[in-house]
């Protein structure tokens, strides 16, 4: 139920004197909706208080600001002034303690809640436990000469790099043969002609497809000796 005429200037008074501030309709129409009071009804409130001289108003084209009458309001001595400025100074400090504080509070909990329980303390040393046996399994292997690589993917891992090799040598081949026939009469200096393409070359990057390509035979050497 929306409140009466005179509840409804009495709530836009006093909110308009305890903000203290210019306001228009819809500032006040918004804080005072959870009174029930719509947007129509605000704007007749402040109509009929600024006609009777209990708040003052000033009109901006069509928008109309209110505020509350100054004159209304006791003003402080310089003496009363001082008191609160030191006042507030030390509610200032205070409220500095005050956060300083929380945030202490606030870090010793975080650091509780980071802490394990002691259930969660024995499970985690069952796990760690059971790594460290399969770890100790896998050495014990391969201390003994067993290898832990499956013979089929060995096989898989091995053509395909083999694959990988032969096709990079394939390519610098046919790179070669045409960067020579493309210089080959070029006044040009070749590095910088290599830099303003943008080319690099295998060394110019830290490979060496000479010591990858040697694995190969490497691997073979190995498997006759077997």
């Amino acid at each position: 139920m929306a409140p009466k005429s005179d509840d409804a200037e009495g709530l836009v008074l006093s909110f308009v004197n305890d903000q203290n501030r210019p306001l228009n309709s819809q500032n006040v129409a918004d804080a005072l909706q959870k009174h029930g009071l719509k947007k129509t009804a605000v704007q007749k409130a402040l109509d009929s208080l600024a006609d009777s001289g209990q708040i003052s108003f000033k009109e901006y084209g069509k928008q109309k600001i209110y505020l509350a009458r100054q004159d209304r309001f006791d003003i402080l001595n310089d003496e009363e002034l001082d008191r609160m400025k030191k006042e507030n100074g030390k509610l200032q400090e205070e409220l500095v303690q005050q956060k300083k504080a929380e945030t202490e509070i606030e870090a010793e909990i975080r650091v509780l809640q980071s802490n394990l329980t002691l259930e969660e303390i024995y499970a985690k040393e069952a796990k760690l436990k059971a790594e460290v046996g399969q770890m100790e399994a896998k050495l014990s292997k391969l201390r003994e000469g067993t290898s832990l690589v499956n013979p089929e993917d060995k096989k898989k891992v091995e053509a395909t790099y083999v694959e990988s090799i032969n096709l990079w040598r394939k390519r610098k081949r046919i790179f070669k043969d045409l960067w020579n026939m493309l210089t080959e009469n070029m006044p040009k200096d070749l590095k910088e002609f290599k830099e303003e393409l943008g080319i690099e070359y295998d060394e110019d990057v830290g490979v060496d497809f000479q010591s990858l390509s040697s694995l190969l035979m490497q691997n073979k050497k190995q498997k006759r000796c077997r």
